[in-house]
């Protein structure tokens, strides 16, 4: 459901719990964020306005925000103007999402401060505004202007003016009849269209709740849509209308209501409620989880999703450079055939004629003295030929040493670029992104799309190796299996810390042959025997967190953690290991 007006009213009817409450908190998270810190009769609140196009709310929040060491210009605007005032009053108008909160100061009787903040929650045209008693804007969130194809001019020292528009108010409806005299048009427009196929028209299928939302304020079609599930393939008629008017009208007029949620969590709709508030501010805080989950999933999913696909470019990037490197090393595979040419011609240089030629035919006393045709280039004697072949030679034998040296240090940096890739599919939390930002951020590989350029400074600044005393981040996945503690490592840097730091020698180590996957370790008290089936399920977690969890028959190496060591200088999460046995699942 959109916060429509109807989620607008409710909100603001429990938001009248604050009024009398004095402002000593403002912040401004980000440009589409505002918080108020209200005390009143002991309590802490803070209210929260987001005029995101998608997330426009305002509510109390429980949840933290990060903000700014250094406060925007509106925020310390609203500080210089709000800081120590009061709310006298919360409301709306109609079911417009539009929430006022007017704010006063009677310290001085005879001069007291009045201010109003306006809240327009209106998709991308939302603002926040703040006023003088007399709706001169001081300042806003925002500014726009008419010349600027807006419908409003909202800017500093303009007067603050209500949006239009041309749909009816709900809350002025007399009755039904009232009600069904604004619809009727709309309907009559559509039936004609639809006049083919009259006899399966009901009410379900009609767009009435399009109907509605384009005909009266504040009301969402989705909020009307889920008020049309009783009455699926019900004819459409007069009665049917009737029956949906009278549903709107109870949850619009009501005192008590509650929130259901759709199957999938994704979306919620307003319902009347037979049982009794738990809370004063019940709606208010069942949004409040509803919206910080809803962010939280987005932003992780945009994180992972822009980072996921700069490593993938940069993949590419280095499988195109393998590409080349065995085009290469191909090349070098001929290197033999031109020293050969090479001490052939000279060989026979005697009996060669001094002149340009094409090609040559001569005897290869290599192989039983066959004859052998060498190409030759026109433009140089056969003698200078000679010398390019065995300049060619010593140039493709450098060049294999040097080639095989980078294809060997290009497999190992795509092998660590795919790990990186499994760590960012299989994270679930910001955290989690943040972690392998981290790491990646200190590996050189990644600087081109990381746009970070390494100074002096930075080098000496370096961070140093995971310690026991200096990991402040470690956390890896634990399970307790009959008595036995299993831990999995959650990206490189923690597999490295597992394996290498915090394990024992005695305790076991898992991972996927041959596969992307984590560290995984079986805490193993010394000289005791483990039960076969302790190893296998150990060996499944391995499995499930790896590149493989969804294939069967998965072969996962195990070996005591002394048998594992980590090569000096070689990437994170990498090591090799002896003495191991193969578990397949």
């Amino acid at each position: 459901m959109a916060f429509d007006g109807i989620v607008t009213k409710s909100i603001v009817t429990e938001l009248n719990n604050i009024v009398g409450g004095k402002i000593d908190k403002i912040f401004e998270p980000n440009k589409n964020s505002l918080l108020l810190g209200i005390y009143k009769n002991g309590l802490n609140y803070m209210l929260l306005s987001c005029i995101t196009a998608n997330n426009c709310r305002i509510h109390l929040t429980t949840h933290q925000q990060k903000n700014p060491l250094v406060a925007p210009n509106f925020c310390m605007l609203l500080r210089k103007h709000l800081l120590g005032l009061k709310i006298k009053k919360i409301y709306t108008k109609d079911l417009e999402r539009i929430v006022f909160i007017d704010l006063e100061n009677n310290e001085n009787p005879t001069k007291p401060i009045r201010k109003k903040l306006i809240i327009e929650l209106m998709g991308k045209h939302s603002n926040i505004i703040l006023t003088d008693e007399n709706l001169i804007i001081i300042d806003s969130m925002r500014h726009t202007s008419i010349e600027e194809h807006s419908n409003r001019d909202i800017y500093p020292t303009s007067k603050y003016s209500f949006p239009t528009s041309s749909k009816y108010s709900f809350l002025e409806l007399k009755n039904f009849e009232d009600f069904y005299s604004k619809v009727e048009p709309h309907l009559t427009d559509y039936l004609a269209v639809q006049i083919e196929d009259m006899d399966n028209i009901n009410i379900s299928n009609f767009n009435i709740d399009k109907i509605i939302a384009n005909t009266f304020n504040g009301i969402s079609s989705s909020f009307v849509k889920n008020l049309q599930k009783e009455l699926i393939n019900v004819p459409l008629s007069k009665e049917a209308l009737h029956c949906l008017f009278n549903r709107i009208n109870d949850i619009i007029l009501s005192n008590n209501l509650d929130i259901e949620f759709s199957n999938d969590k994704k979306d919620y709709y307003l319902i009347k409620s037979l049982a009794q508030k738990h809370s004063s501010f019940y709606i208010n805080y069942i949004l409040d989880d509803f919206y910080f989950q809803k962010e939280t999933s987005e932003l992780f999913k945009n994180y992972r999703n822009s980072m996921l696909n700069l490593i993938l470019g940069l993949l590419k990037k280095y499988e195109k450079r393998l590409f080349n490197i065995d085009s290469k090393l191909l090349e070098c595979k001929n290197m033999d055939i031109y020293r050969l040419y090479g001490e052939l011609i000279t060989s026979n240089l005697y009996k060669i004629p001094n002149y340009n030629m094409e090609s040559i035919k001569l005897e290869n006393y290599y192989d039983n003295n066959k004859e052998i045709e060498i190409p030759l280039d026109k433009k140089y004697l056969p003698s200078y030929n000679a010398k390019r072949y065995f300049k060619k030679y010593s140039k493709l034998k450098n060049a294999l040493q040097v080639v095989t040296a980078q294809k060997k240090e290009t497999i190992e940096d795509i092998n660590y670029i795919e790990s990186v890739i499994y760590e960012i599919e299989s994270a679930t939390s910001i955290s989690d992104m943040d972690e392998i930002y981290d790491e990646i951020s200190q590996n050189s590989i990644f600087e081109p799309i990381l746009k970070k350029k390494k100074t002096k400074k930075n080098k000496t600044n370096k961070k140093k190796q995971l310690t026991t005393n200096k990991l402040t981040n470690f956390n890896p996945l634990k399970f307790i299996i009959d008595g036995y503690t299993i831990l999995v490592g959650r990206n490189n840097k923690e597999n490295d810390y597992l394996t290498c730091k915090f394990a024992k020698k005695n305790d076991i180590w898992f991972h996927t042959k041959d596969i992307h996957g984590s560290h995984v370790i079986l805490k193993v008290d010394e000289n005791k025997i483990i039960p076969e089936e302790i190893l296998y399920e150990a060996a499944k977690l391995a499995a499930k967190h790896s590149k493989a969890k969804n294939s069967s028959h998965v072969p996962v190496d195990y070996c005591k953690v002394a048998f594992v060591k980590k090569p000096s200088g070689s990437k994170p999460g990498f090591v090799i290991y002896s003495n191991n046995k193969t578990l397949y699942i």
